[in-house]
C-alpha cells in the first residue's frame, strides 16, 4: 500500500527543516509519543537506528526506525519496523516562496503481519492515510505556533 500526504506550512524552508530534524520536537506534534531513543549510530545519520515508543489507549507500540536517506532539506527517508507492519516514510520539503514551504510525505507499507493488520490495510486503507495527514497537520500547527 502506497500513499502521499502534503501540507503547506507558513514558514521558511530552513526553519521548517530545523524544527523537523530536531527529535526533541517530536512530542510537540506526535500525539502519544512516549520516547525516542537512538540505539545505534548518531541520530539522523544514514544507518542510525532508534527505538520509538508510542502509548495509545493503554497500549504500547514500539517501532524501530532505521535512517535510509538524509539529504535535508530535500529528503529524509526512514524504515519503520513494528511487529504488525513495516513501512518506509519519505519526507520532502520544497520552498513555495521565501515564507512558505510544502511538505510531502510518501508512505510505502511493504509488510503486514497478522490477520487484523492485513484486514485493516485491505478494508480501511484510509485510516493509515488519515493518521499520516493528521501528523502533517500537527507539524504544520507546531511550526506556525513557535
Amino acid at each position: 500500500m502506497k500513499f502521499t500526504c502534503t501540507t503547506e506550512i507558513n514558514s521558511p524552508i530552513n526553519r521548517v527543516v530545523e524544527l523537523f530534524g530536531n527529535t526533541n520536537n517530536l512530542k510537540e506534534w506526535q500525539p502519544g509519543l512516549g520516547s525516542y531513543e537512538t540505539i545505534s549510530g548518531h541520530a539522523g545519520d544514514v544507518g542510525a537506528k532508534a527505538r520509538i515508543i508510542f502509548n495509545y489507549h493503554n497500549q504500547t507500540m514500539e517501532l524501530i526506525e532505521t535512517m535510509i536517506v538524509n539529504k535535508l532539506p530535500e529528503e529524509l527517508t526512514a524504515l519503520y519496523e513494528y511487529k504488525h507492519m513495516t513501512n518506509t516514510m519519505s519526507n520532502r520539503f520544497t520552498p513555495i516562496n521565501p515564507n512558505q514551504t510544502r511538505m510531502q510525505t510518501d508512505i510505502h507499507y511493504t509488510k503486514f503481519n497478522g490477520f487484523m493488520p492485513k484486514m485493516m490495510a485491505l478494508l480501511m486503507p484510509g485510516v493509515f492515510k488519515n493518521q499520516t495527514q493528521k501528523s502533517l497537520d500537527n507539524f504544520k500547527a507546531f511550526v506556525e505556533r513557535v
